[in-house]
């Protein structure tokens, strides 16, 4: 890789970072449901809110791209996160943190549809797989300090200035006004082709898009997406209530079980990029699945802290590196329609919306361990997806 991009990729990477603000609704929701004394079916409304935009935004993001460009695209998903972070930090009550995780669901839509594709612009193909896997692992270090900001805020053990668990908003404000700023003054070349003949419609655009799906590998990955993410958000929202019920620990005490899973998942996407440039792609899936369906059986019955500590670890790393794995597969197989692959990839984070209403429905129903069956049956598909992987 050139000195060029290696400098190109420094605020990409940021971006990155910024894309991992998706992931603090899985503890903010904990603690919104504990200010206003919600149920965990409605409290797991805010998760499922944030990812359902995924279902709608992703493809004519795709389509977007192709106007204003792959650069102007993830300039605007900042601008909107941005604001949905500024609205949560004022935020006191139900409706406008619907409004404020909408708007941090739109935002991240927008990102994850075209960074990735910056990505394959910037390195031109040349190790996606393993460039994509590293800026998860940027986007899991913000993942992971959510939950940790949130808890010093809410105990006070660092200056809050009133607004206790909710600094964590504004500390990620900060970061993401950073990120626009610095990508806004790098210079990214685009290759864009014009158009040929008549164009097309918005409908026409549309047809063409999701007759992608018709494409098994094309198809199959957005399944394996839409399980992914499921299992992400689900563990990220799951793991501090399995504590709290099995073992008796307090809000506060059980988010150290979403800081474990995102400790995990930045060591795996980490060590990942590394694996994924020396074994086969196929190999290091077989080995995450392999973790999932272990750490699904921990999480199912396990009632001493050792085994759900070790089960929240397995499936942190394990999860890591399903979606690079899975995107690239996508991208890689239709290279002249990659803008459109990627937003029917990132409709595939629907997921985020499908598992956890299930798991709120089976946890009120069952327990905590309803839940769990509900993360176990996109493990089993994952394994049906190994197949797949080249």
């Amino acid at each position: 890789m050139t000195k060029t991009r290696e400098l190109t990729l420094i605020p990409v990477m940021l971006c990155f970072f910024a894309m991992g603000f998706v992931d603090l609704v899985g503890i903010a929701s904990n603690y919104v449901k504990a200010d206003l004394h919600l149920t965990d079916s409605v409290a797991n409304i805010f998760p499922s809110l944030v990812f359902f935009w995924f279902l709608i935004f992703s493809v004519p993001t795709g389509m977007l791209m192709n106007k204003l460009g792959r650069k102007n695209t993830v300039m605007f998903s900042l601008v909107v996160t941005v604001l949905s972070l500024l609205l949560a930090f004022y935020g006191k009550n139900f409706a406008v943190m619907l409004i404020a995780f909408s708007l941090l669901g739109i935002g991240n839509t927008l990102m994850q549809t075209s960074l990735n594709p910056l990505v394959a612009t910037i390195l031109g193909g040349e190790n996606l797989a393993s460039t994509l896997t590293f800026g998860q692992f940027i986007k899991a270090i913000a993942s992971f300090l959510a939950p940790y900001l949130a808890m010093w805020g809410a105990t006070q053990v660092i200056p809050s200035f009133g607004y206790d668990w909710r600094v964590l908003f504004a500390i990620y404000f900060i970061v993401g006004v950073l990120a626009t700023l610095m990508l806004g003054i790098t210079p990214i070349t685009e290759n864009v082709n014009p158009l040929i003949g008549p164009q097309k419609t918005v409908i026409e655009q549309l047809t063409d898009c999701f007759r992608l799906l018709g494409k098994p590998i094309v198809l199959l990955s957005f399944f394996g997406i839409m399980c992914h993410v499921g299992i992400d958000v689900g563990t990220n929202t799951t793991a501090p209530k399995i504590l709290m019920e099995r073992l008796g620990l307090t809000l506060n005490d059980a988010a150290f079980a979403t800081s474990l899973y995102f400790i995990f998942r930045t060591i795996g996407c980490l060590t990942g990029s590394f694996f994924l440039r020396i074994l086969p792609n196929r190999i290091f899936f077989i080995a995450s699945v392999l973790m999932m369906g272990l750490s699904m059986c921990g999480l199912f019955f396990g009632t001493e802290e050792w085994i759900l500590y070790t089960a929240i670890a397995l499936v942190g790393y394990g999860n890591s590196n399903i979606f690079s794995i899975c995107f690239a597969q996508a991208l890689t197989s239709v290279p002249e329609k990659q803008n459109e692959v990627s937003g029917l990839m990132i409709m595939g984070l629907f997921g985020g919306t499908i598992f956890p209403l299930l798991m709120g429905f089976a946890s009120d129903a069952i327990g905590q361990a309803g839940a769990v069956i509900v993360m176990a049956i996109g493990v089993v598909y994952l394994f049906t997806y190994i197949k797949q992987v080249n």
